[in-house]
């Protein structure tokens, strides 16, 4: 040996490795929860999805897009009430999900429409969602369908 001694180069070894990997794990993907979406008794109309994003990565992020083999349009919504008293559903850009805050796309907020359907969705099965994050880039979550 060159003077270099084992117990201390393993010691290294297993810090950087330490570091690597809670480097890795603040800055992965926020976590998805609970996602569902309504049923439907046809192919061709629309649907709701919804469903919680909790980040703790550590990093702020957004929800930018969802597409689904299900559907041949899918866009963020947001509903909202005017003065008037009216409510309707607007697209949205984004979704912020701020480092430690949890986020809700649920009835009577914001949501996910998945329109043209390309087959019924019929209650029990399941629905695959691709979500895409401005940094934890795609994220592939089942949704339940079911009634809400």
């Amino acid at each position: 040996m060159t003077g270099r001694r084992p117990g201390a180069i393993a010691a290294g070894l297993v810090l950087a490795l330490l570091l690597t990997a809670c480097s890795t794990s603040a800055t992965g993907a926020p976590a998805v929860s609970d996602a569902w979406v309504r049923p439907s008794a046809s192919m061709g109309g629309a649907v709701a999805a919804y469903f919680t994003i909790t980040n703790a990565t550590g990093k702020d992020d957004a929800l930018l897009s969802v597409s689904s083999p299900i559907a041949k349009t899918v866009e963020l919504h947001e509903t909202s009430t005017d003065a008037s008293g009216m409510t309707g559903m607007q697209p949205i850009d984004r979704v912020a999900v701020a480092s430690g805050a949890t986020v809700k796309l649920a009835p009577g907020g914001m949501h996910v429409m998945l329109m043209d359907l390309t087959q019924a969705l019929p209650t029990g099965g399941t629905v695959e969602l691709d979500l895409v994050f401005e940094h934890a880039g795609k994220v592939v979550v089942q949704a339940e369908v079911r009634q809400g």
